[in-house]
């Protein structure tokens, strides 16, 4: 596994790209919408900022209200997320999401639960 992303909840997905452009660089290499925001990913060159900007009232917007914006997550790309998945249970894990299932960028994603790994919610990535 490698380090992909670290997701970022944002109300203005737009102005914080802007941000990160100006002060560091960092371009667009992807963007879309999907499931409830709007996601924008910045290459990093040896990974990815995400960028989530809710469109709904979603998971999100909800993190937003609750937590303020900042890091939602981290991701960590493997090559094999069914057997990723099965060694993550067999340390225990509280997953999110029992099964892979469609992630933003056509990628299959998979989230480990918080209390488990830190208090950070990890999503596990497979290109």
């Amino acid at each position: 596994m490698h380090f992909d992303h670290a997701g970022i909840a944002t109300e203005n997905a737009t102005e914080l790209a802007d941000r990160y452009a100006a002060l560091f660089g960092l371009e667009i290499a992807h963007e879309e919408t999907f499931d409830g925001m709007r996601v924008v990913f910045l290459d990093c060159g040896n990974g990815y900022l995400e960028l989530l900007e809710p469109t709904d009232e979603g998971t999100i917007a909800q993190y937003i209200e609750s937590n303020g914006a900042g890091i939602h997550h981290l991701a960590l790309a493997t090559d094999d997320i069914d057997d990723a998945l099965d060694t993550v249970r067999t340390h225990d894990v509280t997953l999110v999401d029992e099964e892979p299932r469609p992630g933003a960028w056509g990628h299959t994603v998979a989230f480990l639960h918080p209390a488990d790994t830190g208090g950070i919610l990890i999503e596990l990535v497979e290109h």
